[in-house]
């Protein structure tokens, strides 16, 4: 295909340096899209993918699997250095304040319940209100990202009570939606 391996970065190549962190970077890039008002697809589109990766996280794989057409993707290394240098500064505040707590969430049971959680949240973000319900899952789910990231169970804990807000707002929206429909007919 020609290309040089120096100016681009494929999926595969990302994952491979992260190891046992690429679940937790997966969990925090799948969020992020939705702590921003976004258009209806997008949501719908993280919550397939995020469901996928907590269902891994929830077997139990030492690594995320990812589709072969997935993982041959490829990203300009000056675009991967360009969102570091935008991102750093805020994971070294991040840093700062964050420290392995609350260790027994990194225990291969904890991580199997992590990821169920992130099921469940991945399906709320599956029927959020369109444009901004996703916001509050899209939080929870960078939360529970970083905290594992970062080894700190007291942001993964953190998120995990944003993200029972952000599933009884969902909820809210679908009761909503159904009883607006009894209601019709």
């Amino acid at each position: 295909m020609g290309r040089n391996e120096g100016d681009r970065l494929t999926v595969a190549d990302i994952v491979a340096v992260l190891r046992d962190r690429a679940f937790a970077l997966l969990v925090v890039l799948l969020g992020l899209p939705n702590c921003l008002p976004m258009p209806p697809p997008i949501p719908f589109v993280c919550g397939l993918l995020l469901a996928l990766v907590a269902a891994q996280l929830a077997a139990g794989r030492p690594t995320p699997w990812l589709p072969a057409s997935l993982l041959r993707r490829s990203i300009p290394q000056d675009a991967v250095k360009r969102a570091v240098t935008r991102a750093l500064p805020i994971l070294q505040r991040l840093e700062r304040l964050s420290r392995p707590r609350i260790a027994f969430l990194e225990k291969p049971l904890a991580l199997r319940l992590i990821g169920i959680v992130l099921i469940v949240m991945s399906l709320g973000l599956l029927v959020a209100a369109p444009v901004i319900g996703q916001i509050p899952l899209g939080i929870a789910v960078c939360l529970v990202g970083l905290g594992l990231v970062e080894r700190d169970g007291v942001v993964v804990v953190g998120g995990l009570l944003v993200g029972l807000v952000g599933l009884l707002l969902s909820l809210g929206f679908v009761y909503a939606i159904f009883a607006g429909v009894e209601h019709f007919f």
